[in-house]
């Protein structure tokens, strides 16, 4: 696997290293020595997948507040996506920056998203599936977000939204957040 840095301190995306030959190739996706050899989340509780039926669908931007902040790693395994986070730890010189980068099953890469953001994608394809591992257990009560559209944060979504629920469109902005209410 390879780790490269984004813009955003902490957050990284993992590329495989396929091994390929005549059947196809073999690639290491995760390793908890070498996440833990560069201060990473070296254990994963919980994996969920998102099924999106249709192109443009929109789901963020979330994460769990403290104590119950979780690491994720995302990866698309079919279709496309438009993967974005946001850094909202209050004592970083990027807090409420963001970062964008498009998943595929065809690329492979994975984002690692550290505790203290927020995450969001939007679909890029029809039937686009996204795999998560989470370093936390989910836990009721705890789960939160901001707004997709918050100008405070300017994400440049890179289509019309098709689809988003009624729950993400009711999430605050960044700035009616309380230190409460972060990750």
């Amino acid at each position: 696997m390879k780790f490269i840095e984004t813009p955003l301190a902490g957050a990284l995306l993992v590329s495989p290293e396929p091994l390929a030959d005549e059947r196809g190739f073999f690639a290491r996706t995760f390793c908890a020595r070498e996440f833990a050899s560069l201060g990473l989340a070296d254990a994963f509780v919980q994996c969920s997948i998102s099924h999106n039926t249709r192109l443009g669908t929109l789901r963020g931007m979330h994460f769990q507040r403290r104590p119950r902040a979780e690491a994720k790693l995302v990866r698309c395994t079919q279709g496309a996506i438009f993967d974005a986070i946001v850094d909202l730890r209050e004592d970083s010189p990027f807090c409420l920056k963001w970062f964008g980068i498009e998943l595929s099953a065809e690329n492979g890469l994975a984002l690692y998203i550290p505790k203290g953001f927020s995450h969001g994608f939007q679909t890029l394809t029809d039937n686009a599936q996204v795999f998560y591992q989470i370093s936390e257990f989910f836990a009721p009560g705890h789960g939160s977000g901001h707004r997709y559209d918050d100008p405070a944060v300017g994400i440049a979504w890179p289509l019309p939204v098709s689809v988003i629920s009624d729950k993400d469109l009711a999430l605050p902005l960044t700035t009616d957040l309380g230190p409460e209410d972060l990750p």
